[in-house]
């Protein structure tokens, strides 16, 4: 039997030009920080300029191309658009910032409340052990969880390490000692009825995280509370608009890759999104 190794589509490789939705300002951005990279390792020579390679990249985390897709209409190997977007990924990480430095630079410029919610990054349903790990009860489905804060206009300050999606919300702020950072700065959280119990500060001490009231089965809630539930749903709402920004980028629609590279790309994500939404 004779094997047939010729692809799918046909030889002709069809191309065709495609809008990315991005400014111009993160494309030379991206190229410049490549630039430097190259510089820096003593790069003599790649396949593509430093331009094509920020454009291949942001097509790939923006739209959720396929490498192979890009490499065919570039002339190159789809390994090397791989490498390619791992390497950026590694670099705009390096720039995400850390929960401490967030804390003081919005304590700095006179903030005294941050936004904290939570949110489900779905992925493929895993085989083996990792099943039932990445497998989110809540959201009964399989994904990874990250944590953000954002300031009042729903800006994106810090992402969290990507924890397995059945880890609860609770948990994964204090493996991260959010409140000991929050105190320090002199800041306060807002979140939502997931992150009630997380401040476990003395009754006269300043609380470090603001949540509503939950009603009980034997315990219906007031009509004070439920007005206090209403105010502080409107003030956290901003925390959701940060959330989308981040998840305007496709590649993060249902991950498709390692869990245990998924941080490195959420926070690249983050300072390209702060980017685009600062320009």
């Amino acid at each position: 039997m004779k094997k047939n190794n010729s692809h799918a589509e046909g030889p002709d490789g069809l191309v065709y030009t495609s809008r990315l939705p991005l400014s111009s300002a993160t494309l030379n951005y991206l190229a410049g920080l490549i630039r430097g990279h190259l510089k820096k390792i003593r790069s003599r020579w790649r396949a593509l300029p430093a331009g094509k390679i920020a454009g291949i990249v942001l097509a790939v985390l923006r739209c959720d191309q396929r490498p192979g897709d890009l490499a065919g209409g570039n002339g190159i190997h789809r390994t090397t658009v791989t490498r390619w977007v791992r390497e950026v990924v590694a670099l705009l990480a390096a720039r995400a910032p850390r929960l401490d430095r967030a804390c003081k630079k919005i304590a700095r410029t006179g903030g005294g409340i941050v936004l904290l919610d939570g949110s489900l990054i779905r992925t493929r349903r895993r085989t083996g052990s990792e099943n039932r790990r990445n497998y989110s009860g809540k959201s009964k489905c399989h994904g990874l969880l990250v944590i953000a804060l954002t300031d009042e206009r729903g800006r994106l300050l810090w992402v969290s390490a990507v924890r397995p999606g059945r880890t609860s919300e609770i948990v994964a702020c204090r493996q991260d000692k959010l409140t000991a950072h929050l105190r320090a700065a002199g800041l306060g959280a807002i979140a939502d009825l997931g992150f009630v119990g997380l401040d476990d500060s003395g009754p006269d001490a300043d609380p470090a995280v603001i949540t509503g009231y939950k009603a009980a089965r034997n315990r219906p809630l007031t009509r004070g509370q439920k007005l206090s539930n209403t105010a502080l749903a409107a003030v956290r709402a901003p925390v959701e608009h940060g959330f989308a920004h981040l998840k305007n980028w496709r590649v993060l629609g249902k991950l498709r890759t390692d869990p245990k590279w998924a941080t490195a790309l959420v926070r690249a994500l983050l300072v390209l999104t702060n980017r685009e939404v600062s320009r």
